[in-house]
Order: structure tokens, then sequence, then C-alpha cells
């Protein structure tokens, strides 16, 4: 793990100390320029309270290359204390202006993850949004994690980007499991991000997200969720018992 300013350590998982256009400028452009095997996690509350429960988990996250705080309460939490993440750097938009770059510069992108139905509107509308964008491959994600065949599917397509939506910690494990069978490439778990392009899920307005309750608007829009939405205060609690 890294111990050094550029981290906040957060039970045990280290947050990049970083902007959204200081990550995306100065570290993930440059490495998918250079041919670098770079390993990405947006993480929130619930991803963090996961590890604590599951130590090969918590081992993953602080050996990835970037661990961003995708979720208002990882930037609380930080406040709380009193060693400040700068922003909240969300992942659903790190993934858009990630696309948006690779439209431009011929980056091969593969999708991995979701229902096929859903993933292949979702690449529909990716395509729209972005028609140069570079479509490496695709796949869905009901398969078996040792699966080695996806893994080899996705090799022979040569990506330089690869965003994996298998949900946490599966999408972490799989990226974790097999990112050294690549020489290069940027591997991002994008959680639910496949639904939401595809209009399944919708996401927050821009005025829920801007003050920061994107997690209620899902709440009320998705009341299931609540059993995983009481993550947020255990984990603030936690953050105030460790005060």
């Amino acid at each position: 793990m890294n111990k050094n300013r550029e981290y906040v350590e957060i039970k045990g998982v280290p947050f990049f100390r970083v902007t959204n256009d200081q990550l995306l400028n100065h570290h993930l452009f440059p490495a998918i320029d250079n041919k670098q095997n770079t390993f990405l996690v947006t993480a929130n509350p619930e991803i963090v309270m996961a590890a604590e429960t599951d130590p090969e988990y918590k081992s993953i996250l602080q050996n990835a290359d970037y661990v961003i705080a995708d979720g208002i309460g990882i930037v609380i939490g930080s406040k709380l204390m009193k060693d400040p993440l700068p922003e909240r750097v969300a992942g659903f938009d790190v993934l858009h202006q990630l696309l948006e770059k690779a439209s431009q510069n011929n980056w091969r992108c593969y999708f991995l993850g979701s229902r096929q139905d859903i993933l292949d509107k979702a690449v529909a509308k990716m395509k729209r949004r972005f028609p140069e964008l570079v479509v490496a491959g695709r796949h869905h994600g009901y398969f078996d994690m040792n699966d080695t065949s996806v893994v080899q599917q996705i090799k022979n397509s040569a990506p330089d980007l690869v965003f994996v939506g298998l949900g946490f910690p599966n999408q972490e494990k799989w990226i974790h499991k097999y990112r050294n069978e690549f020489s290069y490439g940027l591997f991002m778990g994008v959680g639910g991000s496949f639904d939401a392009w595809a209009g399944h899920v919708k996401r927050a307005p821009v005025i829920w997200q801007k003050l920061n309750l994107e997690w209620l608007y899902r709440l009320i829009k998705q009341p299931s969720r609540w059993k995983r939405m009481l993550q947020l205060p255990r984990f603030i609690w936690h953050i105030l018992l460790k005060k």
C-alpha cells in the first residue's frame, strides 16, 4: 500500500488524493497512451465495509493502482478524519470521460458484464453518443469466474480499456486475478454503469448530483436498496468511533 501524502487511508483502504481532472489528465490518459497496465477501483462506503470482513478483497483494494472516492460518504469520512479528499470522483463520470477520450484517440474498448440484452443496448447508446468509439468486443456477466476462455477472448481483441461491470467484489476480484495476463490496458470496475447507459436504471438528475444526494435519489427509485444504504451511516459511525 502507498503510505504517502498522495493517499488518504480509510479503514485500511488507500484513497487517491485527486480531483476528477487530475486523475484523468495526469494519470489515466498518460497510462493508456504509454501502454501501461493499470487497475482503477471506484470505491464507496459499501465497498470499504465489505473489505472490512473480507481480507482477500481488502488486499486487492490495497494493491490496486488507484482507488478513488466514488461516494460522498468517503469524502465526508475523510473530512471527519481531518485528512480531507478534494472531491468525490464519480465512477460513472470517469467512465463517460474515458469513452469520450477513447473515441478521439482510437483506443479499443472492451465491455464485460450485465445481461447480454442490457449490455448490447448500453454499447449501442455509447456508439450513438460517441460515433468514433472503437468497440473491441463485449461479453455478458453470466460466466464462471474461472473461465479462462473469456480472458482469452478479451486478450484476442487487444483492448486498451476493459470495463468490468460484475458488481463488487466480483469485478475487482476478476480484474486482480487476470490483469497480469495482459501486457497493457486500463482495467476499471464500473458496477451498474451498463444498466444506467442502457436506461435500465436511471441516474439522478444533475441537481441531485450537485447536491451530493444521488444516493437518496437511488433509494427513492429503488426502495429495495435500503439494506445496502445502511452501510453509509454504519461507515460514518465507524469513522467517528475511530476518532
